[in-house]
């Protein structure tokens, strides 16, 4: 599997387990989804804003990028969120609406995406004003495993709460492939 294959994937794998992992937290009552589980962002509600708040962030960084993805375009209409706890929405269905849109322009953008891409070295800004001269692939690689990380979080969050999201694996999406 080539780096841009490899993209596709994860950003496929993004889209299918957030699906599961918002009909698992829709299953529970709004008191349930804000109350303070002592998480890094302290809810299950809260740890969903920060998946969106930070996927925001970055596809707005790399609309810098010199390929100038037409993807990412529509990223100029959507506000930078102000920290990385902002709540951005309180409900849980208007969340999800977000959520539903910034993966379909993760996929479309992952299907834009180029080898030659990956090799740039992409300079961004963060949230204190640090900047950065990463390899853009290497940031990609960092863009979904942080996705990873925090769904981790909130799975976590939604067993303690009696809620079963199911097969979470990026295993369950790898094809299988014929041995040679």
């Amino acid at each position: 599997m080539n780096r841009t294959d490899h993209i596709k994937l994860m950003a496929t794998y993004n889209e299918w387990i957030n699906i599961r992992l918002y009909e698992a937290a829709m299953t529970l009552t709004d008191d349930l989804l804000s109350a303070n589980q002592k998480a890094f962002f302290g809810s299950i509600l809260g740890t969903l804003n920060h998946l969106v708040v930070a996927d925001t962030i970055w596809l707005k960084r790399f609309t810098t990028h010199p390929a100038k993805f037409t993807p990412l375009t529509v990223m100029h209409e959507h506000l930078m969120p102000t920290s990385l706890d902002q709540v951005l929405y309180t409900d849980i269905r208007r969340l999800w609406s977000q959520r539903k849109t910034l993966d379909a322009i993760i996929l479309d953008w992952a299907n834009a995406v180029t080898e030659s891409d990956l090799d740039y070295v992409f300079h961004y800004a963060n949230m204190k004003g640090i900047e950065s001269d990463r390899n853009f692939y290497s940031i990609l690689l960092h863009f979904f495993n942080h996705q990873t990380h925090h769904r981790g979080q909130a799975t976590t969050l939604l067993c303690q709460q009696g809620v079963d999201v199911g097969v979470t694996d990026l295993l369950a999406l790898i094809p299988n492939q014929a041995r040679s």
